[in-house]
């Protein structure tokens, strides 16, 4: 919480309780704005000069920038905690890929591709890399514009533009700013320069410096400037110092609220470390200790997943489990007499379940019922996988129009809702209890299918 409830509260206008808000009273009132539980403009008593005051303190510690437009933005930052297990982690950190202007065609068409099509279904999600770091390198300026509309009009994926020279970058910047591209690097040597260019068409700026010291006075310069999109980089040389820095910053800004600290960071394992291997491992780093953005030379699919596997693992929010959307999900080609089974909407038991139906080619529905992402027996006992809740969604969620039979197969873990199910569907479908583990569906369903297509 960036400010309690009772500060918020001596900031308010204070007047007999006019319920204006829709809360009964001021103190009421703020303690849902500390909450995050309504927002300050509902209070029309409020001067512009304390609504601003407001909004700015009860801004997430770490401002949220967002790199890339559309579908394939990629948002950083906003974070609240400087360890998972006290929360959650809110954004999970961009990976990207480095094209070099010195880099021939077809290595920059490779690295088009693998940005496009290096993507793993995990458990309900699609695990990928997300941005593309285009560095100016070979001096240059009609080569590296060249590379710059080749990218933006070969994919839709976010930017981020590294080059030393400030026309240079501007200008690529112009090629691509409807793609919010992060223009990289802005130091304390130009910055007073690069201001004014900035404000021309705002996009996030990658703030470089020497050390976390220096970066200080550019984001407070920047802020005053009216540009807040920053990611910062430390300018850290190898790992140990970038693990040091990185820690540095998210502790100024989570544990002593140091705002002009408080943004998403930007690492390099690309520049760090020359062996594909090491790279790796220093981007792993990266993602335990709270780079948003890594940047690498390369990867292929035996390197990046593993990556993609830890980042999720990492801002996978704890308090909640994996789960799929509920609905019925089709498996195969089924048709009108294939058989439909019911689970629960945990992540892992769906994926189980529709594994073992594709495993013994048998294509059937499975109606997925919401159980706040728990498996069926633990649904069960938490009275989220009843009979009557089972019924109503059997009713609502479309399967009856897809079957022409009416019998349905329940997990046999939980055998006893059979007849509470049954009377929740009206007698009209047969509940047929099916394996109490997945590793019999391969035994089951076969039998199931014939008999319901004779």
């Amino acid at each position: 919480m960036p400010i309690a409830g009772s500060e918020i509260v001596k900031m308010l206008p204070g007047k007999k309780p006019c319920k204006d808000c829709g809360f009964p009273t001021c103190f009421a009132f703020a303690m849902k704005l500390a909450s995050g539980g309504a927002t300050v403009d509902k209070c029309p008593y409020l001067s512009e000069e304390v609504k601003a005051k407001l909004v700015d303190l009860l801004a997430p510690p770490i401002k949220l920038v967002t790199v890339g437009s559309g579908e394939n933005a990629v948002k950083v930052g906003n974070e609240e905690v400087i360890y998972r297990h006290e929360k959650t982690f809110v954004h999970s950190p961009g990976i990207a890929l480095l094209i070099s202007d010195k880099e021939d065609g077809a290595e920059v068409e490779e690295k088009i591709k693998k940005i496009k099509e290096l993507q793993f279904p995990w458990v309900g999600v699609n695990l990928k890399a997300n941005l593309l770091t285009l560095h100016f390198a070979s001096g240059d300026k009609n080569k590296f514009l060249a590379l710059v509309k080749k990218v933006y009009n070969s994919t839709d994926a976010g930017i981020i533009l590294i080059s030393e020279d400030l026309d240079v970058l501007f200008a690529a910047r112009d090629i691509c700013a409807d793609r919010h591209p992060l223009l990289y690097p802005i130091t304390k040597g130009d910055i007073d320069k690069a201001i004014p260019r900035i404000k021309e068409n705002l996009t996030p700026v990658g703030l470089r410096g020497e050390s976390v010291e220096q970066l200080i006075p550019l984001t407070i310069k920047l802020k005053e400037a009216g540009i807040e999109e920053l990611v910062l980089d430390p300018g850290s040389k190898n790992l140990l110092e970038a693990i040091r820095d990185q820690t540095s910053i998210r502790k100024a800004a989570l544990k002593q609220g140091f705002r002009p600290l408080g943004y998403p960071t930007i690492a390099f394992p690309a520049f760090m470390a020359k062996d594909g291997l090491k790279e790796m491992l220093v981007g792993s780093a990266f993602i335990n200790k709270w780079a948003s953005i890594i940047v690498f030379s390369d990867f292929d699919k035996y390197s990046l997943l593993p990556l993609l596997v830890q980042r999720l693992n990492i801002y996978t929010d704890p308090r909640f489990p994996m789960a799929v959307e509920e609905k019925y999900y089709e498996v195969g080609e089924p048709d009108e007499s294939s058989p439909v089974l019911v689970t629960s909407n945990w992540a892992l038991t769906y994926f189980l379940v529709s594994s073992a139906v594709e495993a013994a080619k048998v294509p059937a529905y499975i109606c997925v019922k919401d159980a706040e992402g728990l498996g069926v027996l633990t649904a069960w006992a938490a009275g989220k996988f009843s009979g009557d809740s089972v019924g109503t969604f059997i009713k609502k969620c479309g399967i009856e129009n897809k079957v022409k039979h009416r019998k349905l197969v329940i997990p046999g873990k939980v055998a006893r809702i059979k007849g509470e199910l049954e009377d929740a569907l009206n007698l009209k479908w047969e509940v047929i209890i099916g394996p109490r583990e997945t590793t019999g569906i391969g035994a089951f369903l076969p039998g199931l299918a014939k008999q319901l297509k004779g």
